[in-house]
């Protein structure tokens, strides 16, 4: 099985063992990244591509028959076109379960950071308002308890279940997104999209991105969420309409909000949620999944899925 990884540099692999992985290969090619218009000279007389977040589409199936497998080192799988990939006999495997602690974590994080406003006093410290106090401490900017409020998780599989359990240890009561005519076990607290904005103090996403649920997060259902709550984002950027985030930012409407994703990514310099005036919008490179611990994790369950694939097998299967 020969094997091209074309966007390897998005992994970091200097940290990385890749050992494992490439052995399994009888021959694994590298590109740090890769443009549109090389993707299809790249995948020639390869078996296997590996791919994070290159686009994958039926003109890249046409041309390379003789693809088998493909491996996105990630949980989304947006880029790959799942109904070409299946049109012509091509495997698609993902890799799920390998961020829980990283992602869980710095949710948390964004959910601290908004609730203190932790980045503002950071700021003023660095500015050196703090020596020019009149008294010992600075309280210029409002703080609240976690504990009380509501999260709201739209989204419980393994992240948002990890995030819920965080969330509770911090005295947090948890609400779960449920939909019509579906039995859920009796292990959360389910609510209709509606409620779930409406009683939340603190929304947080953690849902796959497709058709039904692109720009779920739209004008509408920010106006629904309470006056003074918190949104959080670690999941995808297409879920929400940065314009209405924004404007709900903005207008007041919303306290703060904590992002590690955007639509486009890398962004634009003259993205709008870049630009945004809000003071209390606190946005990380989409790094919440990249501590080290999971990024080898990633590896070695491509190194299983391949494995698994080999043997007629294949796990993580999504297409």
């Amino acid at each position: 099985m020969r094997a091209v990884f074309l966007d390897y540099q998005s992994m970091k692999p200097e940290e990385l063992d890749f050992e494992r992985l490439a052995g399994a290969t009888s021959e694994f090619v590298t590109h740090d990244s890769t443009p549109p218009e090389l993707v299809i000279e790249r995948i020639q007389d390869f078996d296997v591509v590996i791919l994070n977040k290159v686009k994958f589409e039926r003109t890249h199936f046409e041309a390379a028959p003789d693809l088998k497998l493909i491996l996105v080192s990630a949980t989304g799988t947006d880029n790959v076109d799942k109904q070409a990939a299946a049109a012509h006999g091509v495997v698609v495997c993902n890799v799920t379960a390998y961020g829980t602690s990283s992602v869980s974590q710095h949710t948390l994080m964004l959910m601290l950071m908004v609730a203190t406003q932790a980045e503002r006093y950071r700021n003023d410290v660095k500015a050196s308002r703090w020596p020019k106090s009149s008294m010992f401490c600075l309280m210029d900017y409002p703080i609240i308890d976690l504990e009380g409020r509501t999260l709201g998780i739209i989204g419980f599989g393994e992240l948002g279940r990890a995030v819920g359990r965080l969330a509770q240890s911090f005295g947090m009561r948890i609400i779960v997104m449920g939909r019509d005519n579906i039995e859920y076990a009796e292990d959360s607290e389910r609510v209709s999209f509606d409620k779930l904005l409406e009683l939340s103090d603190f929304v947080s996403l953690h849902g796959l991105l497709n058709e039904q649920t692109q720009k779920m997060m739209n004008r509408e259902a920010f106006q629904k969420m309470k006056q003074g709550s918190f949104f959080i984002n670690t999941a995808r950027g297409g879920l929400v309409d940065e314009d209405a985030l924004c404007d709900a930012l903005e207008s007041g409407h919303l306290a703060g909000a904590g992002i590690d994703v955007l639509t486009t990514e890398p962004p634009s310099k003259e993205s709008r949620l870049l630009n945004c005036k809000h003071p209390n919008l606190v946005i990380t490179p989409h790094c919440a999944w990249a501590s080290l611990e999971s990024r080898q994790r990633i590896v070695d369950i491509m190194q299983t899925n391949l494995e698994a694939f080999v043997e007629g097998a294949p796990i993580n299967r999504v297409a």
